[in-house]
């Protein structure tokens, strides 16, 4: 990791200052200094989105294909850079950070494809004597200059998941990364200031929340994007004005085991689901629903997997429990077990806290009201409960302000295409944990949990309007 990185301004790299402080996670310690932009440095990169706008719209699409593809090579080549820089900066095990290298590298292969893919249709309008003679066609075409904010827990892929599809789309674009993990969005800078880009096309820009407010007030944008909590959110829908606003926000994942699941199977998974990444994920498994009749052997086997995790400092081969983001985030997730064990429920195992390093943590038989149950957790914290019936199960998953995705684990067909129909989620995973994704499903959540959907083809839609034409014929 270098001792300073420069924002990208206009596809340039600038270092004005070395302001933004950025550090080790599981140390605490300044890892790095980053350039921070303030609100006219924004002004100037909104103002050259403008004037890329008709150039990125001409670039034809095996050239912004090209393009992707350059990025892709670099990422390989750059693997190791990246995943160290991620293990830093974030505090994501080493493991995990390959793996979100791995999954950069996808999302930006699957926008190349889909770059030459953009088409339209040809449409039937004579649907009546009225329209006898008349033919119509459809295109889609740039939306135009992309306001994109991305959060601290991916801090590669989900910048990926707004940047690659951009490019495809032929949109310029303002990226605003999290302030506490700008690294890995800045190094995905230095790769596109190699590239044949029209000048203005991208700018890079850690920056405070105050300065970042033209990102979604400006009406130069034409579209937000922004992943982060509910909370900022939704405000920022409401400040965007008539811009089209895409929303991928929180969860407090469910996950239902019936009687008939590979139990061991199932503790395996979960035990991935709840507690990768420290739990850091808006899909992590967060509410463990277990069919009454095999309950207790499920709990004593996922109880016994996840004794097993070893925690720690996260660049070893071997840590599966790295520090969350902040050790503010730390104590919230301790007062949070506290209070559920206050209230009656039972600690299975973990509950401890050092700093920013939580145990990997178990409850059972907490208050349905309390807010480990309630809110997200974003952290190595899961609730078990028991049920019945499945239906009580699909009732108690539901029983939630946020709807991202939900994982049942059942071998009844009928009961898997009755969790797809009454599930309200974005996303139902048979089978496995709700926090499995792959880059290029529709993902993305109802309720609280968010609006619009990501994975490129789709996110491609939302960058791009139809256009439609419409030809009569002539008589002669």
């Amino acid at each position: 990791m270098n001792d300073q990185y420069p924002y990208y301004l206009a596809n340039k790299p600038q270092q004005p200052n070395a302001d933004l402080e950025v550090t080790d996670k599981y140390t605490g310690k300044v890892a790095t200094r980053v350039a921070l932009a303030d609100s006219a440095t924004i002004d100037k990169a909104i103002a050259a989105t403008v004037e890329a706008t008709e150039p990125m719209r001409r670039l034809p699409p095996y050239t912004r294909q090209a393009i992707l593809y350059q990025c892709v090579e670099q990422f390989e080549e750059r693997f190791d850079e990246f995943a160290d820089a991620l293990c830093i900066e974030a505090g994501k095990p080493i493991k995990d950070a390959k793996g979100e290298v791995t999954r950069l590298i996808d999302t930006f292969r699957i926008a190349a494809e889909e770059a030459v893919r953009i088409g339209g249709e040809v449409l039937n309008l004579e649907i009546s004597a009225r329209a006898k003679g008349y033919r119509g066609m459809d295109k889609r075409v740039p939306i135009g200059p992309c306001s994109f904010i991305s959060p601290f827990n991916f801090p590669l892929n989900l910048a990926a998941h707004k940047i690659a599809p951009a490019i495809a789309a032929g949109c310029p674009f303002v990226l605003k990364p999290a302030s506490r993990t700008p690294i890995g969005a800045l190094m995905i800078g230095e790769v596109l200031a190699e590239t044949d880009l029209p000048a203005g096309a991208f700018s890079i820009l850690p920056c405070t929340r105050d300065a970042a407010d033209l990102f979604t007030t400006d009406e130069r944008l034409k579209l937000l994007s922004f992943t982060g909590s509910p909370e900022v959110g939704w405000e920022l829908k409401a400040k965007a004005g008539k811009k089209p606003v895409i929303l991928e926000l929180g969860g407090n994942a469910a996950c239902i085991v019936d009687e008939d699941a590979d139990l061991e199977d199932a503790a395996s998974r979960m035990v991935v689901g709840a507690f990768y990444q420290s739990g850091q994920s808006c899909i992590g498994v967060q509410r463990i629903l277990i069919h009454e009749n095999v309950y207790d052997a499920f709990r004593d086997l996922l109880v016994e997997k996840t004794r097993e995790l070893k925690m720690g400092d996260p660049k070893k081969e071997d840590t599966f429990i790295g520090p969350v983001i902040s050790e503010g985030d730390g104590e919230r997730l301790k007062n949070w077990i506290d209070s559920a064990v206050e209230a009656g429920g039972k600690l299975l195992c973990g509950g401890g806290r050092e700093g920013a390093m939580v145990e990997a943590t178990l409850l059972e038989n907490v208050p349905d009201d309390q807010p480990i149950c309630t809110e997200e957790a974003f952290g190595p914290v899961a609730v078990l409960a028991k049920f019945s019936q499945f239906d009580d199960a699909l009732r108690e998953a539901n029983d939630s302000t946020f709807g991202l995705q939900a994982g049942v684990f059942t071998r009844d067909l009928y009961k898997m295409l009755k969790a797809w129909d009454e599930l309200e989620v974005g996303g139902v995973v048979i089978g496995d944990v709700p926090s499995w994704r792959v880059d290029n499903m529709p993902y993305g959540g109802v309720k609280d949990s968010g609006l619009g959907r990501e994975g490129i083809r789709y996110a491609i839609e939302d960058m791009t309007e139809l256009r439609l034409l419409v030809i009569r014929e002539g008589k002669g």
